[in-house]
C-alpha cells in the first residue's frame, strides 16, 4: 500500500480527519486528493469590474480547493444538532455537540481567539418569532468571518502539510476495492497515477454529488433519493435586521405557508455581508459571504430564503429538478438575476433604472428580471408569504427596494448508506461531510471528519 489512509476531498470534512489523525498517530503515512488549489492558489476571476460573471473555469475557486465551499463564506459554525446535518442520528446528540465543541476549540487555536460565540438561549427575539407564527431554532454560533476563516485555514495547512500529503488539482475518477484496501485514480495533472491504501474516506462535498452517485453505482452502496432547496437571495439595509443579527449573528427561522402548509426557512445570514456568485458543476446560483474585519462590511445584510422540496417515487434526481430551475435563470439571466420586491409583488420586471433608483445598492452585479419566470409558483408564494411574515419581526422587510437574487440552490447529495460510525457496506470505505448526505454544515462535517479519523485508530491499535 502506498499509504495507510486516503482522504478524498480537502472540504471541513476531510481537514478534520486529516488532522485527528495526526494528532493521535505521528506515523500514518496519509494522502488528501483536492480537485482543486491550495489555499493561496483559491482566486476567482470576478473583479466587479473588467470581469462582473462566471467566466467557467474548469474548477471553481469558490467551490473547489483546501479548505472546501466554506473557505470563502463567512466562516459560520453551527453548534446544534436542530439544523446542518444529521450527524446525531449516527453517532447521538451528546457526542455531535461535544465534537463541534471540539472543532470550535481547535479553530480558536488557529487563529480564531477572540471571535464572537452567539446563543439563541433565553432570547427575547425566540418570543417574538412564536407570537408571529414564526420559529426561531436553537443554536450556539461561532462567527470567523470569511477573512477570519482563512487564517483558521492557513494555519491548519501549516501545520498539516508537514505529515499528510496532499495532491492538488487531482481529481479523483475511480474508487475501486481490492485486496487489503483501496486503490483510487487520478487521471489528469502531476499527480496522474494510482495509489492505493488500507482505508479510503471520500469527503468530496456538495460539489462532488454527481461523482459520489457514480462511486456508489461502481461499488454497489445503497442511496436513497433527497431533497433539493429552492430560493432567493434577500439583501435589505443592515438596519433593518440588527435588531436580529446584533444579538443572534446568524437566526435560523422556520415559517409554515398558510397556503400549501411548505416550510420556509432563513439560511446563511450576512450581516453587512456582500452577494456573491457561486458555480457548481458550471451552474451559476446566488451566495452570500460576511467579514470579520471592519474596513470590508458593507452597509447591507444578506440571507437566503429557502423552501425544502422532497422528492417521492418514481422521480429520483431531486438534484436535477434544482438545477434545471437554475439553468432557466441562466439562460434568462446570463448568470444570477435580481429583482425589486416590489417590482415582483406588482408583476413587473425589473430593470436597471428601477435598480439603479433603489435606495438598497446591489452587492453583487447581476441582471435585473423578472423572478416569476424562472421559480415555480409555489416555491415564489411561500417565499413572498415569509416575507411577510418576517416583516412583523424586523419592520422593512418587505419594502419595495428589498432586493431579491436568484436563484439560490442547495444540492444535497443523495444519502449514502452508512453504520453508525459512518463507514459504508465495504469495511474501511467512509464518507462523510455532505458529499454523503448527512451532514449540511461546517460543523457537523467537520465534527463528522473528527469521529471517523478516531475511530480509524482505533481499529489500528486493535489490529
Amino acid at each position: 500500500m502506498n499509504y495507510d489512509i486516503i482522504i478524498i476531498g480537502a472540504g471541513p470534512g476531510g481537514i478534520f480527519t486529516a488532522y485527528e489523525l495526526t494528532q493521535k498517530n505521528k506515523n500514518f503515512k496519509i494522502a488528501v486528493f483536492e480537485t482543486g488549489g491550495a489555499l493561496s492558489e483559491r482566486h476567482c476571476p470576478i473583479d466587479g469590474k473588467k470581469i462582473k460573471s462566471c467566466v467557467g473555469c474548469r474548477s471553481c475557486a469558490i467551490m473547489n480547493g483546501f479548505g472546501g465551499a466554506g473557505a470563502f463564506s463567512d466562516g459560520k459554525y453551527n453548534i446544534t444538532t436542530e439544523f446542518g446535518g444529521t450527524l446525531h442520528e449516527h453517532i447521538g446528540k451528546e457526542q455531535s455537540l461535544e465534537l463541534m465543541q471540539y472543532v470550535d476549540k481547535i479553530n480558536l487555536e488557529h487563529g480564531g481567539e477572540g471571535t464572537r460565540l452567539y446563543t439563541t438561549g433565553n432570547s427575547k427575539i425566540k418570543t417574538l418569532c412564536l407570537q408571529n407564527g414564526l420559529h426561531l431554532l436553537d443554536a450556539s454560533v461561532r462567527h470567523l468571518g470569511t477573512d477570519i476563516n482563512y487564517i483558521v485555514l492557513e494555519n491548519i495547512y501549516n501545520e498539516l502539510k508537514e505529515t499528510v500529503d496532499f495532491h492538488f488539482h487531482a481529481p479523483v475518477s475511480t474508487v475501486e476495492k481490492i485486496d487489503g484496501g483501496y486503490r483510487v485514480t487520478v487521471e489528469n495533472g502531476s499527480s496522474a497515477g494510482e495509489y492505493t491504501a488500507e482505508y479510503c474516506v471520500i469527503s468530496a462535498g456538495r460539489s462532488g454529488s454527481k461523482w459520489m452517485e457514480k462511486v456508489c453505482a461502481d461499488l454497489n452502496i445503497p442511496t436513497c433519493s433527497n431533497r433539493v432547496d429552492i430560493g432567493v437571495r434577500v439583501e435589505l439595509p443592515y438596519e433593518v435586521f440588527a435588531p436580529l443579527t446584533d444579538e443572534l449573528y446568524e437566526s435560523k427561522i422556520v415559517y409554515r405557508t398558510e397556503k400549501f402548509q411548505d416550510l420556509v426557512r432563513t439560511f446563511c445570514m450576512n450581516p453587512r455581508g456582500a452577494v456573491v456568485n457561486e458555480n457548481t458543476n458550471g451552474i451559476v446560483t446566488v451566495n452570500g459571504h460576511s467579514y470579520e474585519d471592519p474596513a470590508r462590511r458593507t452597509d447591507n445584510t444578506n440571507f437566503a430564503l429557502l423552501v425544502a422540496k422532497h422528492f417521492s417515487e418514481p422521480f429520483r434526481d431531486s438534484n436535477g429538478y434544482g438545477e434545471s430551475i437554475a439553468r432557466l435563470s441562466n439562460m434568462l439571466g446570463g448568470g444570477v438575476m435580481v429583482q425589486r420586491f416590489g417590482d415582483l409583488i406588482r408583476g413587473q420586471r425589473s430593470n436597471s433604472r428601477r435598480i439603479e433608483e433603489s435606495f438598497v445598492i446591489p452587492t453583487l452585479s447581476a441582471t435585473p428580471g423578472d423572478l416569476s419566470l424562472v421559480i415555480p409558483k409555489r416555491i415564489l408564494d411561500g417565499i413572498i408569504e415569509m416575507i411577510y411574515a418576517l416583516d412583523k419581526i424586523a419592520p422593512g422587510t418587505a419594502n419595495d427596494d428589498t432586493l431579491l437574487y436568484g436563484v439560490e440552490v442547495k444540492f444535497y447529495n443523495m444519502e449514502v448508506e452508512t453504520d453508525e460510525n459512518l463507514e459504508t457496506m465495504h469495511r474501511g470505505l467512509f464518507v462523510i461531510g455532505d458529499c454523503g448526505g448527512t451532514t449540511h454544515s461546517l460543523s457537523q462535517a467537520s465534527a463528522s471528519g473528527v469521529y471517523v479519523a478516531r475511530y480509524i485508530n482505533r481499529n489500528r491499535a486493535e489490529e
